[in-house]
């Protein structure tokens, strides 16, 4: 009998981000050290049927297949849920281990919730003295009037899916449609000018937080949206060229937030950094997770190796557990 520690690594999953967590779930499964884990891998079809390894059907339907799903994942030691978006990375999977007493990696159900809605974001980040762009909640009834320079964005969606600068009049109805196409409540922001900058946080099972070296994107057209996300073009700098009093207050600002939401695990706090400071972008509880992803660089950078990373998620899920509360072996 194998003595290695049985990794559940969850990807695929019921939105526009199937093929992203597809990746990430492959990706984690190929890094996860072979000597200490054994990496058991499950996939979650677009009409929400699971299949386990090899592709396996483990039901005719969605609800047959969750159930033979809970069955092989109890046979698990830890669940490592990297499906992004709706569906998975707010809060569903989260809470459906919960539900069946299985350890996982990652926010509880509330954290994922909160964060993967963006205006419920904003409102906890204010709260908390964390600057966001201006900006109002529109829904399929309400009338919007352009009065310059906006983004679109659907309120739970990642990936950028959805999202459009509008700079004309023309463009703000066709980018309204495309975002109420993947949700019924859309965010309508002030554009802000600043520089992007992503802080990684990451739970340390030994207690505390640790904060990876903040990551810069540069983008030539300004927006970076999903076809930068993934086509090449935009260029990661990290670490981020900032003052120490710049990285301070974007570090500060990522924390209150990060312990406000109530996150866990890891998550990716995004911000533009305006001549006034820090203005929160967006919060992602489960970020992309391949080695080439934003918060795997930024930790490389700091020294973790992306198998590292990944053994210490999996140490978190496991220490936060009720059901396990001391380290992995």
């Amino acid at each position: 009998m194998s003595d290695r520690i049985r990794v559940a690594v969850v990807g695929g999953g019921q939105n526009v981000e199937h093929d992203v967590s597809l990746s990430s779930s492959a990706a984690a499964r190929a890094a996860l050290d072979p000597a200490r884990y054994e990496a058991v891998g499950f996939t979650i079809g677009r009409d929400g049927t699971w299949m386990g390894p090899d592709d396996r059907p483990l039901g005719s339907s969605p609800a047959d297949s969750l159930a033979g799903a809970l069955r092989e994942l109890a046979a698990c030691d830890v669940v490592l849920p990297l499906v992004h978006g709706p569906h998975g990375e707010d809060g569903a999977l989260a809470a459906l281990c919960e539900l069946a007493g299985l350890p996982y990696v990652g926010s509880p159900p509330r954290a994922g919730a909160l964060a993967m809605d963006k205006w419920a974001t904003k409102l906890v980040a204010e709260a908390v003295g964390v600057r966001t762009a201006p900006g109002r909640l529109v829904t399929r009834t309400d009338t919007v009037v352009f009065d310059g320079p906006v983004v679109v964005k659907p309120v739970a969606a990642g990936s950028s899916f959805g999202v459009r600068l509008v700079e004309t009049e023309a463009e703000l109805a066709p980018a309204l449609r495309a975002a109420l196409e993947l949700d019924d409540r859309v965010l309508v922001e002030q554009v802000v000018s600043g520089r992007e900058i992503d802080v990684a946080v990451l739970d340390d099972p030994a207690g505390g937080v640790r904060i990876g070296p903040p990551l810069e994107i540069v983008v030539d057209d300004g927006l970076f949206d999903t076809a930068t996300k993934y086509d090449g073009c935009a260029t990661f700098v990290v670490p981020a060229r900032l003052t120490d009093t710049e990285t301070k207050a974007l570090t500060d600002a990522a924390l209150r937030v990060y312990e406000a939401l109530g996150c866990r695990g890891v998550a990716r706090v995004d911000f533009f950094l305006t001549a006034g400071g820090p203005v929160l972008n967006e919060v992602n509880t489960m970020p992309g997770m391949t080695a080439q992803s934003q918060v795997p660089k930024m930790f490389a950078v700091d020294g973790l190796t992306y198998p590292e990373l990944l053994d210490q998620l999996v140490q978190s899920g496991w220490t936060c557990s009720r059901r396990l509360p001391v380290a992995l072996p």
